[in-house]
């Protein structure tokens, strides 16, 4: 098989993986009005550093040869699709000729289980060694270790790569089992664990992460994040990743839907940030009454929405903790609000060139005493999913739905 053909078989292969998200464009700019730079869909994505540049990754599998068979995996052993193996030198030559035509500035590379997990792990970390010792690679490099490896190989990959990650896939054993049999959690919890207990500058020095699959099985949003919060505690992972199931194979097991629910994973992320950023707890945002979340409301305006006795805030007063629970106020929003307080007095103007986002903010704050808004708006009250507002002026209730509705 052709090398090119490969790149596209195994490039394709690794866009479910999560972790990284394609960059989804093909351009060729060829010089034309000074344009430099081209971009192609397969096999690229964008990652992101602490300081938020944006990172070009080559995103592949080693091979999507695979003797698991998990029902919601394109690459389950029982599909009948082309397969393809890189050798070594192969992923050496075609991220080195990208990284040196200044394609990506990274490598992300993950794999179907061929033979065994250690047989699979010797392939990746004979790889990532040529990259780094025959080819002299100092660039970012994130790969998949995989579950059931011996703690040898796991010790030998995580010493030469920046990042490194296990996907739980499913939130529960009893997910796991029923549509990922040959997987295990406590495979998944070993490499984490090793992963938190030997990290240092010189192993897995960017951190971990790991993946959850979204609607493949009956799990409630309550699960899930119950289930990130615990990995975020006992393994200090850096991220957790949703993805959306998306409904590429057939199966008794599998859910009948046609359509992804990608509004259902955007508010898992938003809950997430919550509880990396913002000092939320599970707790705050679900309970075994409301177990999901509202698809048309974000979780913080949700959450706000139904402690209006918390609020308005004052601005001009109240602590980093009480910023951070106000819609439309985020971490560096609030830092510069604490910031810039102590030495002047601020106005509704200072607060929407800081970040605030006033259209939903204006709602829960006061700044020196004053509302930015009808103070009767204050009224409303979110009640098992629906916005029941109190006695506001007729002519203006049109207008303060349409506002909140922006949340």
């Amino acid at each position: 098989m052709e090398l090119k053909e490969k790149l596209s078989i195994l490039a394709d292969s690794a866009k479910y993986d999560a972790s990284c998200s394609s960059s989804g464009s093909k351009r060729q700019s060829n010089g034309n009005n000074g344009a430099i730079g081209n971009a192609h869909y397969a096999g690229i994505c964008h990652s992101f550093a602490k300081d938020g540049r944006c990172i070009s990754l080559l995103k592949i599998l080693m091979t999507n040869i695979c003797i698991f068979d998990c029902k919601y995996c394109l690459n389950r052993r029982s599909n009948n699709i082309k397969r393809a193996l890189f050798t070594p030198e192969e992923v050496c030559a075609i991220t080195m000729n990208f990284y040196r035509r200044n394609y990506i500035e990274g490598l992300f590379l993950s794999s179907g289980i061929i033979k065994s997990p250690d047989y699979t792990m010797e392939l990746l970390i004979k790889t990532i060694s040529l990259l780094r010792n025959k080819y002299h690679f100092g660039g970012y490099i994130h790969a998949k270790a995989i579950p059931g490896a011996s703690e040898v190989y796991l010790k030998k990959l995580g010493s030469l790569v920046d990042r490194m990650s296990a996907n739980i896939e499913l939130p529960t054993s009893s997910g796991l089992k029923l549509l990922a049999p040959n997987k295990k959690e406590g495979e998944v919890s070993k490499i984490m664990g090793y992963v938190r207990d030997n990290r240092n500058k010189n192993y897995v020095p960017a951190g971990q992460s790991t993946q959850m699959i979204i609607g493949a099985t009956k799990e409630t949003d309550l699960n899930i994040m119950q289930k990130s919060e615990s990995m975020y505690n006992n393994y200090k992972l850096k991220r957790v990743f949703y993805s959306a199931y998306i409904p590429i194979n057939n199966g008794k097991n599998l859910p009948s839907i046609n359509i992804p629910p990608l509004k259902r994973e955007n508010r898992l992320y938003q809950a997430d940030w919550l509880l990396r950023y913002y000092g939320f707890k599970v707790g705050d945002l679900l309970d075994e009454k409301h177990p999901n979340f509202n698809i048309l409301v974000d979780p913080k305006a949700s959450w706000s929405l139904q402690h209006l006795d918390e609020f308005p805030k004052e601005i001009s007063t109240c602590s980093m903790r009480d910023l951070l629970k106000v819609p439309g106020i985020g971490p560096t929003s609030a830092k510069r609000i604490i910031a810039s307080r102590k030495h002047f007095k601020l106005t509704f103007n200072d607060l929407k060139k800081m970040g605030v986002v006033l259209k939903r903010a204006n709602y829960f704050i006061t700044l020196n005493g004053r509302y930015n808004i009808d103070s009767s708006l204050f009224n409303a009250k979110f009640i098992e999913g629906n916005l029941v507002l109190g006695e506001i002026n007729p002519n203006t209730q049109v207008e303060h739905l349409e506002q909140l509705r922006l949340f």
